[in-house]
């Protein structure tokens, strides 16, 4: 489950993967008023995050990081927002990942730079999708997702590629140096 934070428009997407295979569940958007006190816009977004995970049980939250802005207030609104999604998945038991808008782009079209409409013709091929989109805050939130599954791709690969079954180290993080070493303790000289 993807989802790209917002106090006036919050976007979510999910995806099913099958083996090397993805298929788009559902994306949209909860809208938000803007006239609306801002303790119901949190309370709003809490509700659909909750109805979304016990609507389809997803196995991972992926959300995306605000980027750093000048309006003090709208980055404070942003994180409260935020930090309610994350709270709702925590509550029930998802881990949850935070990615950088650079690092979803790159993810998705290989530029971190790429313009929403880049984006969404990407997801199109990567989801075989026709349907045109109707507000770029979901395509952003199936961005998140389909990032998180290419973040996990290739860190299965890399953990198969250093011969470790469960990416599990002894308390040590999976991918991490401290786990590469104690992993591959021959391949380190001292100085």
């Amino acid at each position: 489950m993807g989802i790209d934070p917002g106090t006036v428009v919050m976007g979510y997407g999910l995806v099913k993967c099958t083996g090397d295979k993805l298929t788009l569940i559902e994306m949209g958007v909860l809208r938000l008023p803007a006239a609306t006190d801002g303790y119901e816009r949190l309370q709003r977004i809490h509700q659909k995050v909750h109805e979304l995970i016990g609507r389809f049980g997803p196995e991972d939250f992926a959300i995306e990081a605000p980027f750093f802005g000048k309006n003090v207030q709208s980055m404070l609104k942003l994180g409260r927002a935020q930090g309610v999604a994350i709270a709702t998945a925590i509550q029930a038991g998802i881990p949850v990942t935070e990615y950088s808008p650079k690092k979803v782009k790159q993810s998705i079209t290989g530029n971190g730079n790429s313009e929403k409409e880049q984006v969404w013709k990407m997801l199109q091929r990567i989801l075989d999708l026709e349907k045109e989109i109707s507000a770029y805050d979901a395509s952003d939130a199936l961005a998140v997702a389909v990032c998180h599954y290419f973040q996990h791709k290739t860190q299965d690969l890399l953990l198969e590629a250093t011969g470790s079954k469960t990416g599990k180290t002894k308390g040590k993080k999976a991918g991490s140096w401290e786990a590469f070493i104690s992993q591959n303790p021959g391949k380190v000289k001292s100085r």
